[in-house]
C-alpha cells in the first residue's frame, strides 16, 4: 500500500469527524475529547489547528485515498505527534508509514507521544518509528469514562 501525506483540505474534515465518532476507535484511543460526536466542538478544534502556523498537520493518503491524519503540535522543545487512521485500515502498516513520513518532514527532536497503555497498536507504531517509552501517566479517559494508564514516548535526536 502506498502511503503519503498532503496538507489537510476542508473536504477531509467530514471523514475525520466520522472516524472520530467510531465507538471502537474512540475506546482504543481513550484520551479523546469529552464528546467526540459534538460537531461544533470538532469544527472549532480543527479551525484552531489549521490556523496555527506552529502546527504541522497532514492528511494521510493510502493508495491515493484519504485514510487519516497525522501531525506535530506544541511549543518548541515539547512537541507531540498525533495520528488517527480509519479503523478499516488498522493492522496494514498505514499508521507506521504515515508517522515515518511525518518524522521525515519534521526533523526537529525531541518529539513526544502518548498512548493508552493497553493500546498495543499505537505502541507498536511508535516503537517501529524509533520512539521509546520514557514515562507513565494516569488520567481520566473520556472515551472510557474511567481513569486509564498512559505511556509517554520520546523520539530523541
Amino acid at each position: 500500500m502506498d502511503v503519503s501525506l498532503r496538507p489537510v483540505r476542508d473536504g477531509d474534515l467530514p471523514l475525520f469527524f466520522t472516524w472520530m465518532c467510531d465507538p471502537e476507535s474512540v475506546r482504543v484511543a481513550a484520551f479523546t475529547s469529552e464528546d467526540p460526536t459534538d460537531r461544533h466542538a470538532f469544527d472549532a478544534h480543527w479551525a484552531r489547528i489549521l490556523a496555527d502556523p506552529s502546527v504541522v498537520m497532514r492528511t494521510v493518503l493510502a493508495d491515493g485515498v484519504v485514510a487519516g491524519n497525522a501531525g506535530v503540535y506544541g511549543p518548541p522543545g515539547d512537541r507531540d505527534v498525533t495520528y488517527w487512521i480509519d479503523r478499516s485500515l488498522w493492522g496494514r502498516g498505514v499508521a507506521t508509514a504515515a508517522l515515518a513520513a511525518l518524522l521525515d518532514a519534521v526533523p526537529e527532536r525531541p518529539l513526544f507521544a502518548r498512548a493508552a497503555a493497553d493500546n498495543t497498536g499505537s505502541r507498536r507504531v511508535l516503537e517501529k518509528c524509533g520512539f521509546t517509552v520514557t514515562g507513565k501517566d494516569h488520567g481520566y479517559a473520556h472515551a472510557r469514562g474511567e481513569e486509564t494508564d498512559e505511556l509517554v514516548f520520546t523520539l530523541s535526536g
